[in-house]
């Protein structure tokens, strides 16, 4: 039932991708993902050099024989990146799919697909995915307003960008922004993506190296506890509202600049956050998908589930039935 143009392109058994986060999409849970039937995802940058991006691929390569693939971001960072030395990695490694996100891969196309790897590209527009197929990328991403991270400048809603984007191109669509169930996957490939990818709600399972603390917070999370900073930079983040979050947006109304953020907006302030499980202290991003979880199961435990309330959800379209709309997934998983 929910075979599509990208678990064809990607040789998995369920349209669901794992987001790339920093810090977090290592070898375990992309492994992890990658073994329940989704794709998982490495992210490049968490790695300080692209010779422990090499040992993190080796290491998921152990951990699984599924495909997965590595998130390399195009984005400027506050501290120097060797992105041509990630990208080698990536190709001398056997890696077959990457996401790219940020600016245009367009300079590392020849590169990446003369070395037959399939290229996914994380947008935020209608225009930059119209860009991505015609550089030759595969697959786009597209990211409505709601997701953690960078959501772009718009501020355009998935429910609105995903149907603009499908009608806009031709290569097949992952669906990100606002996704954490099965409710989510067929809402999704109903809009015209042909899978969906999840960030937030995979850092609540037991195999994100999340500190168990701040797990257990997400779960006391609503859907209202994210803030949008670094508007002013023109580099927008959703993260979670914590002091730290508060304190940048104040930061920002005064006119702060990016050098007097830099001690709070620093990924290392993030890890050590995301390491401790101190909730107030560093800025880590997060979507509003947030007040849809309701527990940490195992990844696997969750795409399971997430494939039966789908399949439950599009058999209420069926012919002369009357739709009834299913409510809280987690206990239907219990029956």
């Amino acid at each position: 039932m929910f075979k599509t143009r990208i678990t064809e392109l990607l040789g998995i058994k369920y349209p669901i991708v794992q987001g790339g986060m920093m810090w977090v999409s290592r070898a375990e849970l992309a492994s992890a993902v990658s073994n329940a039937g989704g794709l998982g995802i490495i992210t490049a940058f968490t790695f300080p050099n692209p010779e422990q991006l090499a040992a993190e691929i080796k290491k998921a390569r152990e951990l699984t024989d599924k495909p997965f693939g590595v998130n390399i971001t195009l984005l400027p960072t506050l501290r120097p990146v060797d992105i041509d030395g990630y990208i080698n990695t990536a190709i001398e490694s056997g890696i077959k799919i990457v996401e790219t996100a940020g600016r245009s891969p367009e300079p590392y196309m020849e590169r990446l697909k003369g070395a037959g790897i399939k290229v996914i590209h994380k947008c935020t527009a209608v225009r930059f995915a119209r860009t991505a197929q015609r550089i030759g990328c595969d697959a786009v991403s597209i990211d409505g307003f709601e997701c953690a991270g960078h959501p772009g400048e718009e501020d355009i809603t998935s429910l609105i960008l995903i149907p603009l984007t499908a009608d806009a191109i031709e290569i097949p669509i992952i669906a990100s922004g606002g996704f954490g169930d099965g409710r989510g996957l067929v809402a999704a490939l109903a809009l015209g993506a042909e899978g969906m990818n999840m960030g937030t709600r995979f850092m609540a399972t037991k195999e994100s190296p999340v500190h168990d603390k701040l797990k257990e917070h997400f779960i006391t999370m609503s859907e209202r506890d994210t803030i949008l900073v670094l508007r002013s930079l023109r580099n927008t983040e959703r993260a979670y509202k914590n002091p730290t979050a508060e304190k940048v947006f104040e930061m920002e109304k005064q006119g702060a600049t990016i050098e007097q953020l830099a001690p709070l907006i620093s990924g290392q302030a993030g890890r050590g956050m995301l390491e401790t499980g101190d909730v107030d202290k560093g800025l880590f991003t997060v979507g509003q998908v947030i007040g849809l979880v309701r527990d940490i199961p195992t990844v696997k435990e969750l795409i399971d589930r997430i494939m039966k309330e789908a399949e439950e959800v599009a058999s209420n379209f069926g012919a002369g039935g009357i739709f009834k709309p299913l409510r809280n997934p987690v206990e239907v998983a219990k029956q």
